[in-house]
């Protein structure tokens, strides 16, 4: 049988997450003491739902576990910054057997601020932990910069995988066939790039990761970030995100449907452009688990994952701390799907 990658959508053994610690992310302990208090949030509203293990780094599991309560598994590992979703491995399944995907990790495209010395290791560790083999991969690329439907098609962007920071040298052909090796996807879909805060010059970014700006909701249905005020740039990148997906087959055939998710109102914070997107959310068992901005569009937003999982309980939790680091709620989880 061939290892994929299940999607999102798919039953879940547990999440992992990794605590904030000092770094050059949380330089400060107000901002660091934010930043737990968020990612607190977030693992107990997925606790609600299915096991959280939370990897901490050394000696900080007393601070930890009075900010998560009793219910979340702590482990302890040297860690460099809290960002499962791109630390963690990919899990993969043949059905019968789970594996983990240990992709290549160079700190988002070895970015002057990113730290990864014991990140890179972050994988093995959790393969290990979870009791299962380790695929290892060369391609540098982090969970964020996929997404799968589960039936063949994986969505990617041209600046991160293709992008000179992580992989100099590759071809788009390339590429595509090591990430079909990996994820056991057959047709690859292609997206010029992610928002704007995502760049350099707007703060910690991934030089343009999928999830932000589009997700699979189903089989042959993709939401995409739709940025309606002409005043922000991400005005332009989301007309360009939808055409490159108009019209696109998925594996299997299907013309794709395009949900469009309203950004929120707010176009601006301290330090210039936001990237706030609902598509930065996290499905687990029987939950979603969407970001919220305290915006009015919150509720439009959770009115439309309610349309798409009826059978989900739509949590919305404040995630204006985490996209301040960098990211959001589906950037601090990765699923471990359940064999």
């Amino acid at each position: 049988m061939t290892f994929r990658m299940p999607p999102e959508w798919a039953p879940h053994e547990r999440t992992w997450m990794a605590w904030p610690g000092p770094n050059p992310t949380f330089t400060n302990e107000r901002e660091l003491a934010d930043a737990r208090a968020a990612w607190a949030a977030v693992a107990r509203a997925v606790r609600r739902f299915e096991p959280v293990t939370m990897v901490v780094g050394t000696g900080q599991s007393e601070s930890a576990r009075a900010l998560l309560g009793p219910d979340v598994e702590l482990v302890e590992r040297e860690l460099d910054d809290a960002w499962m979703r791109d630390i963690g491995p990919t899990f993969v399944s043949d059905g019968d057997r789970l594996a983990a995907v240990d992709w290549t990790f160079n700190g988002w495209g070895a970015q002057e601020w990113a730290r990864w010395e014991h990140d890179a290791k972050i994988a093995r560790h959790v393969a290990d932990l979870a009791g299962v083999p380790v695929h290892p991969s060369p391609l540098v690329n982090e969970g964020g910069g996929i997404h799968v439907d589960g039936e063949g098609t994986v969505l990617l962007t041209d600046t991160v995988q293709l992008g000179p920071e992580r992989n100099p040298g590759l071809t788009r052909e390339q590429v595509e066939a090591e990430i079909h090796a990996r994820l056991g996807t057959t047709k690859a879909i292609w997206l010029p790039r992610g928002l704007t805060a995502d760049y350099p010059g707007h703060g910690f970014g991934t030089l343009g990761h999928v999830d932000i700006v589009a997700a699979f909701a189903a089989p042959g249905v993709v939401l995409v970030h739709s940025q309606r005020d002409p005043a922000h740039p991400d005005f332009e990148v989301s007309k360009q995100v939808v055409a490159a997906l108009r019209g696109q087959t998925d594996a299997r055939g299907r013309t794709l449907r395009i949900v469009e998710v309203p950004a929120p109102t707010v176009l601006k914070d301290d330090e210039g452009w936001v990237d706030y997107s609902y598509i930065n959310h996290y499905l687990c068992n029987g939950g979603v688990v969407l970001c919220a901005f305290g915006d009015p569009h919150d509720e439009i937003a959770a009115g439309i994952f309610r349309g798409l999982f009826p059978d989900r309980t739509v949590t919305l939790v404040d995630a204006r701390t985490i996209f301040a680091g960098g990211g959001g709620i589906h950037c601090v989880t990765q699923q471990q799907p359940k064999v």
